[in-house]
């Protein structure tokens, strides 16, 4: 019956503000007709959204297409909100991996690789970490405690030594942006800035990380004050002991 209806005739004696939008892949009408009716009604406004799904409001378009009809209706956009919550930020990566994966050879290597990320997954778990992404010879995590944080990251470092693989780590604690499949700010640089600092088995963190464990009964070496590319002014580091 929906086939058999044909009202382009009218189309023309439309007058009034039209927003269209329509997917380009659409699978059970094809964008042609989209943009046929936006051509047929005067001033119509036609937005294409990726995708295929005729149902478009069921998948990640839905929020693109409330966002379009927001502006149509009010003439602006809402600000995203930005999810911000405080974490304990580590960075985790094998020390000199490019030269080891040349002596070792690729399957060697890629058997050492295998370990290394099982055992830093199993730690992350042991310690109620998250894992945010792996950096293929490495990892970026996020915990909610600093105390834990430093535990598995001592864990991993010790775990580790029976694969003969040195790491080094860097932790921070700050507020960082969470976005799909990532985490982002300044406390995020910080850490990886911090973990570059140290060399085979060393597990350093910031001012911030050692003042917020005081009491806890973790010890630290002073590792001196450092300038961190891209950030302001130098922070003392501490290497954690044990």
């Amino acid at each position: 019956m929906n086939r058999e209806i044909d009202i382009s005739g009218i189309l023309p004696s439309i007058r009034i503000p039209t927003l269209v939008l329509h997917r380009t892949g659409d699978t059970l009408i094809s964008i042609e007709g989209g943009r046929e009716l936006a051509a047929g009604i005067p001033g119509a406004r036609l937005v294409e959204l990726p995708g295929a799904d005729h149902l478009f409001f069921l998948d990640d378009a839905g929020e693109r297409a409330l966002a379009e009809i927001e502006e149509f209706l009010t003439g602006s956009r809402s600000a995203p909100v930005v999810d911000r919550v405080l974490a304990t930020v580590v960075f985790e990566d094998i020390v000199d991996s490019t030269r080891r994966a040349d002596r070792t050879g690729d399957r060697a290597w890629r058997d050492l690789l295998e370990a290394h990320d099982k055992t830093v997954r199993r730690e992350l778990s042991r310690f109620r970490g998250k894992e945010v992404k792996s950096l293929g010879d490495g990892f970026l995590a996020t915990f909610d405690g600093p105390a834990r944080a430093i535990h598995c990251a001592s864990a991993i470092r010790d775990s580790l030594r029976g694969f003969h693989v040195p790491v080094r780590i860097g932790l921070h604690t700050g507020e960082v942006e969470l976005a799909e499949n990532d985490v982002r700010g300044i406390a995020v640089h910080i850490a990886s800035r911090v973990a570059q600092l140290g060399g085979a088995d060393d597990v350093l963190v910031s001012r911030t990380v050692k003042d917020l464990v005081a009491g806890s009964g973790i010890k630290f070496e002073d590792f001196g004050a450092h300038a961190l590319k891209g950030i302001p002014e130098p922070w003392q580091v501490f290497r954690a002991v044990g």
